[in-house]
């Protein structure tokens, strides 16, 4: 039987990547879909300010969608606050669909006040 520390210089010498639950769970960015793209405008009906990435909940044809933005230290960096993206707020959102979930989408670039923040 393989103990801990065994396995870990195994995984090491075969080249093998061992993620934690979480950062095995993140998607890539390769997984949104460039050709269906979203460009909504509307209120925030909610939305978080935290790493991995911000995100936006807009309702959209009776459906929530769920918007990835930048991690925050980008947002930070480009003048998108967490005031911004506050519930209530209407935003306009361009982003690409995930491949898997057609209610998770990428945002590329979100205006606020017609103010063009670009998340990539």
């Amino acid at each position: 039987m393989l103990n801990r520390r065994t396995f870990l210089g195994a995984a090491a010498t075969t080249g093998t990547v061992i993620l934690s639950g979480a950062a095995a769970a993140h998607h890539g960015w390769g997984g949104f879909d460039r050709d269906k793209v979203l460009d909504h405008s509307g209120p925030v009906a909610r939305s978080t300010y935290a790493n991995p990435h911000g995100t936006l909940f807009m309702q959209k044809d009776g459906r929530e969608l769920i918007i990835e933005l930048a991690p925050t230290s980008r947002m930070q960096a480009r003048g998108l606050t967490a005031e911004d993206i506050a519930p209530g707020k209407t935003l306009r959102v361009y982003a690409y669909q995930n491949r898997g979930n057609p209610d998770v989408y990428r945002a590329e670039w979100v205006e606020i006040a017609g103010r063009r923040v670009e998340l990539r």
